[in-house]
């Protein structure tokens, strides 16, 4: 379980951060990595290991669940277009993920939404729009007010479809 407020050498707060790629959003990946430990932040990366050919629900999966089972703070995605990890990740309960192509986007995904993983593109955004990108999307604060009785909307639904969509009981039939 992860401590709520760590406070970091760059004097604001640090954060617990999975992350994790496809073979495509590897070296993004790795460049994100030291960019986050340079600020002060713990870094899970889940994976992959190397740019050998994967499936990106596998790490999309790993990411959220270390986000959804508070492992992490937060999490970082990467793959050739950020949205395909978006998909999985959101598959899993408790993560709002958000696909993000500029900085207008990485902030409001946060102050609207409280997004809690960020899913990026490998390959239409430049290395210095990423790290703008990662540095607004974990300094922004979510807004709470209106925006946090949405949440709660979303977070009732995904409770009440735990309930409405548990597996059949098995019954033998008599003979």
């Amino acid at each position: 379980m992860i401590e709520p407020d760590l406070f970091g050498n760059q004097g604001y707060h640090t954060m617990v951060i999975a992350i994790g790629s496809d073979h495509r959003g590897y070296n993004v990946k790795q460049r994100i990595i030291n960019f986050l430990s340079g600020m002060g932040h713990e870094v899970l990366d889940m994976g992959p290991a190397n740019e050998d050919c994967v499936d990106y629900p596998d790490f999309a999966f790993e990411v959220a669940n270390s986000v959804s089972k508070k492992q992490a703070h937060r999490g970082i995605l990467i793959c050739g277009t950020g949205i395909g990890m978006c998909i999985a990740a959101n598959k899993v309960s408790g993560v709002r993920a958000a696909p993000c192509h500029d900085s207008i986007t990485a902030e409001m995904s946060r102050r609207h939404n409280d997004a809690n993983v960020l899913c990026l593109s490998a390959d239409l955004l430049g290395e210095e729009l990423i790290e703008r990108m990662v540095r607004i999307w974990l300094e922004t604060p979510f807004e709470k007010g209106r925006h946090s009785r949405r949440i709660e909307k979303i977070e009732q639904f995904e409770s009440d479809t735990k309930v409405m969509f548990k597996p059949p009981v098995q019954v033998k039939a008599k003979k």
